[in-house]
This record gives structure tokens, C-alpha cells and sequence, in this order.
């Protein structure tokens, strides 16, 4: 069974509900079904963005053209980037910022919650048109390298909207006194698994191992387990998004975490693409930058409180390193 959601006036502060903001005058519908979650949006206009719209919906790869929407994958499970409402729909920057690409190319928007781990052999095997979910683009998951940087999987192409870095986040007051990632060794670390986190912290046990103070990683399925790790004393600390831990020490979130040193390591959230899907990574590049170009863009990070990962444009495989 479907149950359809009419649309309504987007708020101006940052609602646990999901209203996107759509371009003028766009209307969106929300779905929830077991094949996945919907956000849908039509409208028309003579203005040159729109215009652009149509151009970039005629370059459309044909399959996503007849079927009338995208399929995006995602772990709903990391607020405030992408998560789910009290009624089961995706919220979020994520769920937002893909609900005015959807409305902005006529297309409608289907969320399939997954696994994190998942979401690159997903989008690999076209089992999604691609994935967003705070995806880190980096060297190693664009030419599908392991941490030995031997070839593993065929890679995957991105599009970044968004600069983040990691944070460590522990225990409310610190009991622990850790302030950087050397003061984590002889300590459990709790992490989602398939993260750049996690690779962050396996590298991180040898400089441990060097000084007779092993580190402990619990690599678990969500970033909730982790945290309920580090509310309980079982973990140290949880390596986590800045947006994301930045969220989790809010007095709302209960006031159970802090944030401890400075944030590391840099990196771009991106679209998460298969490389023979290059027409339909250029016309989200363009659609993007035509969000960021006309404030929508902003408009999206300023409700949930993340404008300062805002990026002047989009880039394709932008990864550093």
C-alpha cells in the first residue's frame, strides 16, 4: 500500500519533517512504499532556468526519462544529512537537496534505505541510479582501490556538493580526556562500517601498536549503534561527520556528546554514479550548479544548519586524494 503525502508550504526553520523547498512554482509529493521512499515534482515556466530544465531533462539517459524518476540509495540512518521523520519519510540535507534536482528536472525522487556498505556495489550493479548518503569521493573509491590501493571493483564517478571533516565525538565532560586520535590508543573505538572513518581509524591501530596500546575497533552496522556505544562507556569515542556529530551534542539529541579537537581530513560528499553513466552525471553537475547559482542551494544548507560545508560550485571527481 502507498500512502501519498500533498504538498505544503516549506517552513523557515528546520522542521523534523521533510518540506522541500521547490523552484517556482513546483509542487512535490511524497511516497512511502515497500519498493522505497518517493518525493516527486512537476511544474512548469517560460523563465531561462526552466528553459535549462527541459534541456537537461531532454539529455536524460532514456531509461531514466521513461521511467519518470530517479532511484537514490541511502542509509537513513544519519541526521541531519539523511534520516527518516516520525512518519517513515527520508529527511534531511540529502533527501532536500535531491527533491529540488528532482523538481528542478521533472523527475520524481525514490529513496531506497540500505546498508551503507552496500550503496557503492548498488550503484556498481545498477540496482539504483546512484547514491547519496553523505558518500566521501575520494582517489581510492573512484578507481575501486583497497587501502593497499589494489584494484578491488570497478570504481564509481562522483559529483561533490558539499566539504565536510571528521570529528571525535565522546562522552558528555570528557571522563576519558581524549583531544586527538593518539590519546584514542588503549581505548575502544565504535564507527559505522564501511566509512572513511573506519579507514581512518584501521590506520590509526598501527600507530597505536608502535606504542604497546592497542586500539579496539567495534565496526557496526549503524551510526546509532555506535553512538549507544559511547552513551554506554562500551567505546571511547565515535568517529563521525562533522554535521553529524556537530547534531548529536545538541541539548535536543538529549546532551549525551561533545566534540574533542579539531576536525580531520577534509573531504567532498558527493553523488555517488557508475562510470558508464556519464550523461546522467553531467546533467546532475549542470542541474546542481544551477541550484547553487539561483540560492536554492543555500537556502537547503541554512535549514539544517550546515551552510558551512557550502561549496561555490559542483565538480566532478574533485577528490584530492
Amino acid at each position: 500500500m502507498h500512502v501519498t503525502v500533498m504538498p505544503s508550504r516549506a517552513r523557515t526553520r528546520p522542521p523534523r519533517t521533510l518540506q522541500p523547498r521547490m523552484l517556482s512554482a513546483r509542487t512535490a509529493a511524497a511516497a512511502v512504499g515497500a519498493g522505497g521512499l518517493l518525493l516527486s515534482g512537476c511544474g512548469s515556466s517560460v523563465s531561462p532556468a526552466a528553459q535549462t530544465a527541459a534541456e537537461l531533462h531532454d539529455r536524460l539517459p532514456q531509461a531514466v526519462k521513461s521511467a519518470g524518476k530517479l532511484r537514490i540509495g541511502s542509509n537513513l540512518n544519519y541526521a541531519p544529512v539523511d534520516f527518516k521523520d516520525q512518519n517513515g519519510a527520508p529527511a534531511g540535507l540529502d533527501p532536500e537537496l535531491a527533491a529540488a534536482i528532482g523538481s528542478y528536472l521533472g523527475l520524481r525522487i525514490e529513496f531506497v534505505d540500505m546498508p551503507f556498505e552496500t550503496l557503492i556495489p548498488a550503484v556498481q550493479s545498477k540496482k539504483i541510479d546512484l547514491a547519496m548518503s553523505a558518500v566521501i569521493d575520494t582517489k581510492q573509491r573512484q578507481q575501486g582501490l583497497d587501502d593497499a590501493d589494489r584494484p578491488t571493483n570497478p570504481g564509481v564517478d562522483f559529483v561533490d556538493y558539499f566539504i565536510t571533516g571528521t570529528s571525535i565525538l565522546v562522552k558528555n565532560s570528557n571522563p576519558l580526556g581524549i583531544n586527538s586520535l593518539d590519546d584514542l590508543c588503549d581505548h575502544t573505538v565504535a564507527m559505522q562500517r564501511g566509512t572513511i572513518q573506519a579507514e581512518m581509524a584501521t590506520r590509526q591501530i598501527a600507530a597505536c601498536t608502535r606504542i604497546s596500546k592497542p586500539l579496539k575497533l567495534h565496526l557496526l552496522e549503524t551510526d546509532e549503534q555506535a553512538l549507544a556505544e559511547v552513551a554506554s562507556g562500551a567505546a571511547a569515542a565515535d568517529l563521525n561527520d562533522y554535521p553529524i556529530a556537530e547534531y548529536n551534542t545538541q541539548a535536543a539529541q538529549g546532551g549525551k556528546f561533545q566534540l574533542v579537537g579539531g576536525q580531520l581530513q577534509s573531504s567532498p560528499y558527493a553523488l555517488t554514479l557508475n562510470k558508464d553513466d556519464t550523461a546522467l552525471r553531467d546533467v546532475l553537475t549542470k542541474a546542481l550548479n544551477q541550484l547553487i547559482r539561483d540560492g536554492s542551494y543555500d537556502k537547503i544548507l541554512t535549514k539544517w544548519n550546515v551552510h558551512s560545508g557550502a561549496i561555490q560550485g559542483a565538480v566532478v571527481n574533485g577528490a584530492a586524494s
